[in-house]
């Protein structure tokens, strides 16, 4: 090789090798309501009308920041029931320069509406447009802290997991849970110190139950403080897949007086959430080194059918302040927009699928609440005779979309559309499921049998893009 070409190519081998080169930075911030008495700050997660008294633990955004040189990605875990696309879309327009914002909803049940479906009546919007300007604020303070942290702190990561099915209770049939808690730790390039913590686990933070008045990060504040504790680093806490309906067991501190959910104690939380963290940690003493470079990001807008009646009034009177279109009977097309009667018509809102390639580390950005039925594809074969779309297709599963092994499952990921149903599992006209009298809570909360084809569907294309990008 002639001197000059050696020279160049040496250039090339370095310039290479530093793009390639994984920084991270973590930042915390407060996204705690004020509790003066003045204005009420009505609670989101059970029913109507409950208003906040006192706050017992803060409220948390947790960021953390990747950077391989040539692009950055943001994963935010926030202390809420479910910010929406719109509000998501403001907190990206405000970080320019970043690959993907990914900004999930911890789905604590003791936190500010910031839906509107919560308010004082069915009639009125639980948001108040000040704590959602707060929350913007805060979310991107925590991204460009921690992006500003990450050009300082090389860093090597790895992957772990761990199984704890006796932490999770399904309370609708069939019984299908993701035991399974996803963890990614990142060290100093000599692995001597933790910089900081990425927790994925799957069950509501809704211990508390609706007779609680006290704002509460619920379970995850728990589990958050005792990791942190434990590793001396930062931690985002992000929630995975859980309808179907994945809650904290009863009776599992009952020796202890620590009250079972719904309605539990304080004591039951805290101890729950030292026991996830608990369940984290043997997942850390387990892991794997992991490359998380090239960055890379791929998201779908998808449109899902609205017709669920409560959703549909709910957005006409305002009480949603979220616009919807004319359904286009394509998951990936928007439709028109609505004018004079069209308002009779279908309509479709419009969410966001999404698929990061974080090197050997694939994401599921799913914007609601998966059921657990399609993280492994364990549906009901053949489906029960009482459900409404028997011959329905079986939707893609999410260990079957991602290319390798190692990934997590991000739940209410940019967007919060309701439960997101196997539509093989629909069962909203009689005869019901299972021999039941009544159905089974669920459908009430879902845009509509349509949400999982369309959701997985367009996750599917995302991951296409993925590796046609190649």
């Amino acid at each position: 090789m002639k001197p000059v070409l050696a020279i160049l190519f040496f250039l090339l081998c370095i310039t290479s090798t530093a793009r390639a080169e994984l920084s991270v930075g973590f930042a915390t911030t407060d996204v705690t309501p004020e509790i003066n008495g003045k204005r009420p700050v009505w609670m989101a997660g059970f029913g109507h009308g409950r208003a906040a008294t006192t706050v017992h633990d803060p409220l948390k955004v947790r960021a953390v920041v990747l950077d391989d040189g040539e692009r950055k990605v943001a994963m935010v875990g926030v202390d809420a029931i479910g910010l929406q696309l719109p509000t998501i879309e403001r907190i990206r327009a405000a970080l320019p320069g970043f690959e993907f914002v990914l900004v999930a909803s911890t789905h604590v049940h003791h936190a500010p509406d910031v839906i509107g479906i919560w308010g004082k009546n069915p009639f009125l919007s639980g948001v108040d447009d000040g704590y959602i300007d707060l929350v913007v604020e805060r979310v991107v303070e925590a991204v460009k802290t921690a992006a500003a942290t990450s050009a300082q702190k090389r860093a090597a990561a790895s992957y772990g997991t761990a199984s704890a099915p006796q932490l999770l209770r399904d309370s609708r049939l069939p019984h299908v849970l993701d035991e399974v808690l996803r963890v990614v730790t990142f060290r100093d390039p000599a692995g001597d110190k933790v910089l900081g913590i990425v927790v994925q686990w799957n069950c509501h933070p809704e211990v508390l139950g609706r007779g609680n008045t006290e704002i509460t990060a619920d379970f995850v504040a728990s589990t958050v403080a005792e990791l942190e504790r434990r590793f001396r680093a930062p931690v985002v806490f992000l929630s995975g897949a859980l309808g179907g309906l994945m809650a904290p067991p009863g009776g599992l501190y009952a020796s202890e007086g620590a009250a079972a959910p719904p309605g539990g104690t304080f004591a039951y939380a805290e101890r729950y959430g030292r026991d996830v963290a608990e369940v984290a940690a043997r997942a850390i003493e387990a892991d794997a080194p992991i490359e998380l470079v090239p960055l890379g990001a791929f998201s779908r807008r998808a449109f899902v059918p609205v017709d669920n009646p409560i959703y549909r009034l709910a957005q006409s009177i305002g009480t949603i302040p979220r616009g919807v279109a004319l359904w286009s009977g394509d998951f990936g097309k928007r439709g028109a927009e609505f004018v004079g009667e069209a308002k009779k018509q279908r309509a479709a809102i419009e969410t966001e699928t999404a698929y990061l390639r974080l090197g050997e580390l694939h994401v599921a950005c799913i914007p609601g609440e998966l059921y657990p039925e399609m993280v492994y594809g364990k549906l009901q074969e053949p489906a029960d005779p009482g459900a409404d779309f028997l011959d329905a297709p079986v939707e893609p599963n999410v260990a079957g979309l991602m290319p390798g092994k190692r990934w997590l499952l991000v739940g209410l990921a940019n967007d919060e559309i309701g439960y997101i149903i196997p539509k093989r599992q629909w069962d909203e006209k009689p005869p019901y499921c299972y021999g039941r009298r009544d159905m089974q809570y669920g459908e009430i909360n879902s845009c509509s049998a349509e949400a999982a084809p369309a959701v997985m569907q367009m996750l599917k294309r995302c991951v296409d893009d993925a590796a046609a990008a190649k």
